[in-house]
């Protein structure tokens, strides 16, 4: 199936072309991705109402990527729509790593959410985490044990962190950690824009028998506000083929598993 025939794969596309060209006619994304206006007109109102593009009126309605698109931390439901294809990709290949009995922690990101979408093959599995979208996705095979974390719910992510989320955490050990990520760096490591979420990641990584890195290579090469760890704290990374080949080598070099999927 063409990733355009789903909404959601439509809309990051929207997204991906407003990001590349700044003002667009309804007209032209209508040829562009084969749907009527009406149907773009309902993709700009709803990426409108979660504050991910401006409309502006005039004879054609334009639309423009807002500022929240630039900002170092995305609203959740914007993150969801960039590289969807590659995150999907990436989730699929993580779940693969599930052996069921598996006690198996899922923090927050928005690829690591795609994990909690590929259990369908598990009949047994304890799923602990501080997504609440990561949750209701596991709620729904109506057959594992479920723990949500308590704690502060930050907006942007859903997810509960603080003092209560980490001591929460301590209470546990868990088989595999499927740790988003932000912003990686050989270098610098695994940073995020929230020290909040860091102090949480850094308690997940310190439960967990094996760490499985989960991103997409935009995210390669940058360094965020809050350092979480040093890559020689992961187990595995998984993440799409367009890593660059120099970061492939110095990760293998640290032993560091790393496998790349096509989207």
């Amino acid at each position: 199936m063409n990733i355009y025939d789903t909404a959601q794969g439509r809309r990051s596309a929207i997204l991906q072309r407003l990001r590349e060209d700044s003002s667009v006619t309804v007209s032209q994304l209508s040829k562009q991705f084969g749907v009527s206006e009406v149907t773009i007109r309902k993709d700009l109102r709803i990426l409108k109402e979660r504050k991910l593009l401006i409309r502006v009126h005039g004879g054609a309605i334009m639309g423009v990527v807002a500022s929240v698109a630039e900002n170092e931390e995305r609203n959740i439901n914007y993150k969801r729509l960039v590289n969807a294809r590659e995150k999907e990709a990436i989730g699929r290949a993580a779940a693969s790593h599930i052996k069921d009995g598996d006690t198996i922690m899922i923090d927050s990101g928005t690829t690591a959410l795609e994990v909690a979408k590929n259990l369908d093959p598990f009949n047994d599995l304890t799923i602990i985490t501080n997504s609440v979208n990561a949750m209701i996705e596991a709620l729904k095979y109506k057959r594992f044990k479920v723990m949500l974390m308590g704690g502060s719910v930050r907006e942007p992510s859903l997810s509960t962190v603080g003092s209560l989320a980490e001591s929460n955490l301590k209470l546990f050990y868990c088989d595999k950690l499927f740790l988003g990520v932000d912003s990686f760096s050989v270098e610098a490591g695994l940073s995020t824009p929230n020290v909040e979420e860091a102090s949480t990641n850094q308690v997940m990584i310190s439960r967990a028998r094996e760490v499985i890195a989960v991103f997409d290579s935009s995210k390669i090469n940058k360094r965020a506000l809050a350092f979480i760890a040093m890559p020689d704290r992961i187990n595995t990374v998984i993440t799409d083929d367009n890593l660059p080949a120099a970061v492939l080598n110095q990760l293998r070099a640290m032993n560091i598993n790393v496998e790349t999927v096509s989207p």
